[in-house]
């Protein structure tokens, strides 16, 4: 049912490419100011959904950790690869997440640090404004923990995936009429496309 893999070749080309130049994509979380940004957008977030009439000031303190935490996960766990000048390494980075490309895939540097505790606090915020109700911390605690999951270092360059047997990417359903990549077409199919065309 779950399946744990390792992604992404650790060879001498792959190392070149990724020196070659600059990963733009994962050197702005090292740049000034990058740290501060999660503040600002927060503070942002909760300003603007206090702007929401009728919002209670437990439902937006959890609206903002949900949504800030479905945006990290999306951002830093999800996408794969270089969104632009992809051409310059080579392809190195293809498998790789932001997070695997942060600090060249240094564990325990200060931006993964500040990156990893950037949800606790926030998850501390919103469990204590809203003054500890059962329910909400539950739903804080979930999407918490499938955010911090992924950072941990025991997981680098490793994938879970769930009901699959493919290697990589979205599974896609094997039909009767179409047999899996890399199998053979059965004779009797053949000869049976052969008459059809014939």
């Amino acid at each position: 049912m779950v399946k744990v893999e390792e992604v992404g070749n650790r060879s001498t080309e792959e190392a070149t490419d990724r020196s070659a130049y600059v990963n733009i994509n994962a050197d702005w979380v090292n740049a000034k100011g990058a740290w501060l940004i999660h503040v600002v957008l927060i503070t942002v977030g909760k300003i603007v959904i206090d702007f929401v009439p009728g919002m209670t000031q437990q439902m937006s303190w959890t609206l903002v950790n949900l949504v800030y935490l479905a945006l990290s996960y999306l951002m830093f766990h999800w996408v794969t690869g270089i969104p632009f000048e992809n051409d310059l390494h080579g392809g190195a980075y293809d498998d790789l997440t932001l997070w695997e490309q942060i600090d060249d895939g240094a564990q325990y540097t200060p931006a993964k640090k500040w990156l990893f505790c950037v949800p606790v606090g926030l998850f501390l915020a919103s469990t204590h404004y809203t003054n500890y109700n059962p329910w909400l911390f539950a739903v804080n605690i979930t999407a918490l923990v499938f955010v911090l999951i992924p950072k941990l270092p025991q997981l680098h360059r490793q994938r879970v995936r769930f009901m699959s047997d493919a290697p990589s990417g979205i599974v896609t359903p094997v039909t009767s009429s179409f047999p899996p990549s890399g199998a053979s077409t059965p004779v009797s199919e053949i000869r049976l496309t052969e008459e059809l065309f014939q």
